[in-house]
């Protein structure tokens, strides 16, 4: 399938992604992994909920971490320009027949919930409390020293469409995978704020979350984590990694919370704000696109995912795939 033409004048202004929603099991056990082994910062908590910011935000939180029954990622956040674009943005989805439902929500401003075509839940906002900066406290700097969340990437049953969906609403493609055989995606990396991605989407039985990402200062800091994990109780969370992506370019580990949540660790990849910058096309075939160096993928990171609230996931059509370890 081309890469569609950047939609330099979408509908409605996105800034860039903002926050998640997990639905956890423990909350106790996931305060552990995120707090006390990754180091990101709580800015609330109760009995139901934990707040986390990462050392460079200034907004309240980028992840919501909430106790239930089942663990599932209940939405994924996007924040807006300006109110003309929150209601723009209501416009456009109502437009396309998809569910628009205004909610409150904490530390938020005016807010709305919807989905996109295959069923990802989405949440839009404009304005989140802001903190006093603390990216110069060192002293709180703990783990892996995440700075930022940076992207997510989700399992699509049909990566054309979330695509052109995506597309539409102004996100670029900056890489993309294609099967030779069938000119059709395989995978496709997409940005908002100027990095390789704010979301990727991955050929699987969809709509699921493969991960969240953030961004760490430099690969040492992700080498520390490693020999924190293997000597906390953590070492069988470690998933894949550490090693260089061919797509992005960027240094990574993998890991999975205490409910099997998938979190990237992820630094080094490289700008892409130039709004005519091309594509790079890589071969599903060419194994140094998922890994330039390193061990291969296990067969784990391209069958397993969170499940997204209310969302009921469907096989893709898509036979292609790469090669995977044992």
């Amino acid at each position: 399938m081309p890469v569609p033409a950047p939609n330099l004048y979408p509908p409605f202004n996105i800034v860039r992604l903002s926050h998640v929603e997990l639905i956890v099991t423990d909350l106790a056990k996931s305060r552990a992994f995120y707090v006390d082994t990754l180091g990101l910062q709580v800015t609330d908590e109760d009995s139901d909920a934990i707040y986390l910011r990462a050392m460079e935000e200034r907004g309240h939180h980028c992840i919501i971490l909430r106790k239930g029954d089942r663990a599932e990622a209940r939405e994924l956040g996007f924040k807006l320009f300006d109110e003309d674009s929150l209601d723009k943005a209501e416009a456009f989805f109502r437009g396309k027949g998809l569910p628009v439902e205004w909610v409150e929500r904490p530390y938020q401003s005016k807010t709305f919930r919807t989905r996109d075509p295959h069923g990802i839940p989405l949440e839009f906002y404009v304005k989140m409390d802001r903190l006093p900066p603390i990216h110069q406290q060192y002293g709180l700097y703990r783990g892996v020293k995440p700075l930022r969340i940076d992207h997510f990437n989700c399992f699509s049953p049909n990566v054309d469409e979330s695509v052109a969906f995506y597309n539409e609403l102004g996100f670029r493609v900056t890489e993309y995978t294609e099967d030779e055989e069938t000119g059709h995606f395989w995978a496709a990396w997409m940005h908002r704020k100027g990095g390789v991605h704010d979301m990727a989407f991955t050929n699987g039985t969809g709509p699921r979350l493969h991960h969240t990402a953030f961004w760490v200062p430099t690969p040492l800091n992700i080498i520390d984590l490693l020999d924190l994990m293997a000597t906390t109780g953590w070492v069988s969370n470690i998933e894949r990694g550490p090693g260089r992506h061919g797509i992005s370019n960027a240094f990574f580990l993998y890991i999975l919370d205490p409910d099997g949540h998938r979190i990237e660790i992820y630094c080094s990849d490289y700008q892409t704000v130039d709004p005519d910058l091309e594509p790079i096309k890589w071969d599903l075939k060419d194994p140094q696109r998922q890994t330039l160096w390193g061990a291969p993928a296990p067969r784990s990171w391209f069958e397993e995912g969170s499940l997204f609230q209310g969302a009921e996931p469907r096989p893709s059509l898509m036979k292609a795939q790469p090669i995977v370890a044992p």
